[in-house]
């Protein structure tokens, strides 16, 4: 059964112009640093010319330590510590709003309970777009796994944009917490395989890179700079910018012409 509100794919072959600065943006992702590592050139521009940044990250990173001197106890400390950078990460960025989840960090999974929890809070700040990974890319070349984290973060942060969010009755126990039903215009995903949107980024790629090293604990030792540069340049080529960020960009609401 389909009906008027549908996802309906773009081709991924059809390029799409960068589209204007949106009102109010969520951004979903599973630990503290991945936003960094991947949109926030986006997200500080968009800040920048307006937009309401919503922050939602649904671990707090308490397992990102492989020193053998930390116990179970440690825990604790590193979730304050990762939601400190995180929230320094934010505040240069531009963000309104950051909610953390405090999900346990690398067993995550697309439960209902995580659906239900990013539902409530797409209905209650009704972003226009959200922005998330893509939860269909396992590897990246012969290097890296997608950390299975950041798979099912964005697997739960799709389905929550669709159909949750803006289906009445769909986790109707959100209805009587008072948070009506919201359909969100633009999902954007980064990290696809067949992005079709570019975001020129070559004004606010030194902020991302500030952004990213407030994660020292991650990072220490590490010429992130380099990295983030590397990347904005090859996905900008072929574009006429110099740094760019890009994504599937999915148009789930269509505005009138």
């Amino acid at each position: 059964m389909t009906d008027s509100n549908s996802i309906q794919p773009m081709d991924s072959n059809h390029f799409q112009a960068e589209p204007t600065i949106p009102q109010c943006v969520m951004s979903i992702h599973a630990h503290p640093d991945d936003q960094e590592f991947t949109t926030a050139g986006t997200l500080a521009k968009w800040a920048k010319g307006g937009s309401r940044i919503i922050s939602l990250i649904i671990t707090s990173g308490d397992a990102g330590s492989n020193d053998p001197h930390h116990d179970e106890s440690y825990k604790f400390i590193l979730t304050e510590l990762r939601e400190k950078e995180q929230l320094a990460a934010n505040s240069i960025i531009g963000v309104a709003d950051t909610v953390f989840l405090r999900y346990p960090d690398g067993t995550l999974q697309p439960t209902l309970e995580l659906r239900r929890d990013i539902t409530r809070l797409i209905r209650k700040y009704r972003p226009d777009v959200v922005i998330s990974g893509d939860p269909t890319v396992r590897f990246y070349g012969n290097t890296y796994i997608n950390h299975p984290d950041h798979r099912a973060a964005a697997d739960a942060a799709c389905d929550a944009v669709f159909p949750s969010a803006g289906t009445r009755l769909i986790f109707t126990e959100l209805l009587q917490e008072g948070y009506e039903p919201h359909e969100v215009k633009y999902l954007f995903l980064h990290g696809s395989s067949k992005p079709n949107t570019w975001i020129d980024i070559s004004s606010t790629i030194e902020l991302k890179i500030k952004a990213l090293l407030q994660h020292k604990s991650q990072i220490e030792g590490e010429d992130v700079g380099k990295g983030i540069r590397e990347w904005g340049t090859e996905d900008a080529k072929e574009h006429g910018m110099q740094y760019a960020e890009s994504f599937l960009r999915m148009i789930l609401v269509s505005e009138p012409k």
